[in-house]
């Protein structure tokens, strides 16, 4: 991206009618750490790629509990996040002391949006800069709800997504494997989450307990994070699964090998 005159405020519109400023902070969630949710008739299950600053540093928590029911994770702008995070903390405990239940995801996302919104028409301050997929249970009914915000104000609902970068190889294998998730159990979709994720690193590097993290709630079940020794065992669990299936994809090529017809001899 380059600089123009129409950039210069949040307010402006280009001539082509587009918020420059708005794609700008959208550009930035595209460049933070990735992070999938996906979800089934009962759970939901948030995956994120922690970074650390250097060797010496601990990894950012990409995953933040929100309420018992409701849980965030973020790409972009961390401190954005944070922010973004104490207000919907402040909105849960708000309703829970008001009314004397939990607030439904679905109004907390839709708050969260007008929230969003509001920035992008006020020239005193800036876009947030982090995109950020919510998992929450419906205190009434428990059914499992996955959301994902943008910048814009913009707001949707998803069977499973990613956000962050290299996300679009994760979104592919999310779009290929959706339809299982509905009756998925949580293992299954904590297997689905880290595979995901497997494509979002970058490099030569691999999804370890160190850079990885998973959390979790569903029907009756509070929100639980999965980190470090916790979610080894799923680690170990998905590299059997991989093992295995290379191996019956190099014995379905000897047998087609064998299968060949053979040449003449004259």
């Amino acid at each position: 991206m380059f600089r123009n005159q129409y950039d210069t405020d949040v307010t402006v519109w280009s001539p082509e009618g587009r918020l420059l400023q708005v794609e700008y902070a959208m550009e930035s969630v595209k460049q933070g750490s990735a992070c999938v949710g996906v979800r089934s008739n009962t759970h939901v299950v948030l995956g994120a790629l922690k970074r650390s600053v250097s060797e010496l540093s601990s990894h950012q928590k990409k995953l933040l509990e929100i309420d018992d029911h409701i849980g965030i994770g973020i790409a972009g702008l961390t401190a954005d996040a944070r922010s973004l995070a104490k207000y919907m903390r402040n909105e849960c405990l708000n309703h829970k002391y008001v009314f004397g239940a939990p607030i439904t995801p679905a109004l907390l996302m839709g708050d969260l949006a007008d929230k969003h919104q509001r920035t992008t028409q006020t020239y005193v301050r800036r876009p947030f800069g982090v995109g950020l997929l919510v998992a929450g249970i419906d205190p009434q009914f428990q059914t499992a709800h996955l959301y994902q915000t943008c910048p814009s104000g913009n707001m949707y609902e998803f069977y499973a997504s990613a956000i962050g970068a290299r996300s679009q190889s994760a979104r592919t294998y999310l779009e290929k494997h959706y339809e299982s998730f509905t009756e998925a159990s949580l293992d299954d979709l904590i297997i689905h989450a880290l595979q995901a994720l497997v494509g979002c690193v970058s490099g030569d590097d691999e999804l370890t307990k160190e850079n990885g993290s998973i959390a979790f709630l569903g029907k009756d079940q509070k929100f639980t994070m999965l980190e470090g020794d916790a979610l080894q065992p799923y680690l170990d669990r998905l590299e059997l699964k991989n093992a295995e299936e290379e191996k019956d994809d190099d014995d379905d090529e000897e047998e087609k090998e064998g299968d060949a017809p053979q040449a003449m001899e004259t």
